[in-house]
């Protein structure tokens, strides 16, 4: 009787124990392998977070250990927790041909027809989903009156390099053939991601620009969008390498499992040794320090030297050469046919100098662009916008920004 008894009160204690356990490891993680500036509003708030996605990993490897799910599943999982609807928005689940999107349409009466906005959600092309996104794409359809179509493409490494491309391109297509269906002026659709979506985004955006067969794209809008793979050693990757919540090693993680489905060479590749020095040299004109303002070189910034690669490393990753990969390899042919642009950055994230180069690659090409660029700003701000008393003040003012470039659209 007082075994039956102890029992459950052992079994309680174990799971406290192994509960405190397994925070303070995510503390101590954290405290050993990030840094959040001092430009940063609200600190603490961006260290808990980083703290509960390290004990979310942490879990997720336990069970993949013990056979019950593999990591990156028990993370999704997770991430697929939402709650509620919004009432002033109709919110249905369908398919563009073999694309599973969600269409988020405000349902107060319009005297004429919408702006569309394709959204592709971010996450590293292996994490994300409607429901990681879902209060984003609502605030954006309410707040601009539009109509939001988000993409549910297939994710990596389960489906590698370019099946996400291939998806949000043929979901698009599909939506410009069928506007009038949704009571969406053919003329105002507009591309938008955020991060491996921002960079989705922007290669969808350039695979349309000359066709003549669809309706020209109105705009597009790239916030904190990973655009190049050939340097992980510009100024913002060595002035923020382990800011919550994009380091540097993960980003160079994500771009490895989209490309090949693993995560082989992440040495090479951040060494700057996966490129051959004449290839490097080749697209210098584009993706190179000296193209970045000095005022974003004053944290720190040491010129990196060339490395060259093996033959076999190269072959491995060539296709990081590819613009519909790395959109800011493009050339200037199609960069001049690009739609008005809104380019977000974040001064604490690894991938601010990617949107800065591609910056001046528009205004170079007569592109106009409208740049917003958050101060005290870091990687997945923008969707935490609303995030209870998690949320940051420039994440709302980012949103903001966004929805004032929609309508002034």
């Amino acid at each position: 009787m007082a075994v039956a008894y102890m029992l459950p009160v052992l079994f309680s204690a174990v799971f406290v124990g192994g509960f405190i356990l397994l925070v303070m490891a995510a503390i101590n993680f954290d405290l050993s392998n990030s840094e959040i500036p001092p430009g940063v509003t609200h600190p603490v708030k961006l260290r808990i977070i980083h703290i509960t996605s390290i004990a979310t990993a942490v879990v997720g490897r336990i069970l993949e250990n013990i056979g019950i799910c593999s990591q990156i599943g028990f993370v999704r999982y997770l991430q697929g927790w939402t709650l509620g609807a919004d009432p002033k928005l109709f919110i249905k689940d369908l398919w563009f041909e073999k694309v599973p999107v969600r269409i988020y349409q405000p349902k107060v009466p319009s005297a004429s027809r919408r702006k569309g906005v394709m959204f592709f959600h971010g996450g590293g092309w292996v994490l994300g989903s409607f429901e990681t996104h879902k209060k984003l794409c609502c605030y954006i359809a309410r707040e601009s009156e539009s109509v939001v179509i988000a993409v549910g493409y297939r994710l990596a490494p389960e489906h590698k390099y370019p099946a996400a491309y291939e998806d949000c391109l043929n979901a698009t297509i599909h939506f410009m053939r069928n506007t009038e269906h949704y009571a969406v002026d053919p003329a105002n659709v507009i591309i938008c991601g955020d991060s491996a979506g921002g960079n989705l985004a922007a290669a969808v955006t350039q695979t349309l620009a000359g066709r003549s067969d669809l309706p020209r794209l109105r705009a597009q809008i790239l916030i904190y969008p990973g655009l190049q793979a050939l340097d992980f050693n510009l100024p913002s990757y060595q002035q923020n390498p382990r800011v919550p919540l994009l380091s540097r090693e993960r980003a160079a993680f994500f771009a490895l499992q989209y490309l090949n489905g693993h995560a082989a060479n992440m040495e090479e590749v951040l060494s700057g040794a996966h490129i051959p020095i004449d290839i490097k040299l080749k697209y210098s004109k584009w993706v190179s320090p000296d193209n970045i303002p000095e005022k974003f070189k004053v944290r720190g910034y040491k010129p990196h030297v060339l490395l060259d690669c093996t033959t076999e490393v190269y072959e491995r990753v060539k296709r990081f050469c590819e613009p519909s990969l790395c959109p800011l390899l493009a050339e200037d042919a199609v960069v001049q046919q690009l739609p008005q642009s809104f380019i977000l950055t974040c001064e604490y994230d690894v991938l601010r100098d990617d949107g800065l180069l591609y910056k001046k690659r528009l205004e170079d090409n007569g592109v106009q662009v409208t740049w917003c660029h958050l101060e005290d700003g870091f990687h997945g701000i923008i969707t935490m916008f609303n995030n209870v008393w998690l949320s940051f003040p420039g994440g709302t003012r980012g949103l903001d920004n966004i929805v004032n470039f929609l309508k002034s659209l």
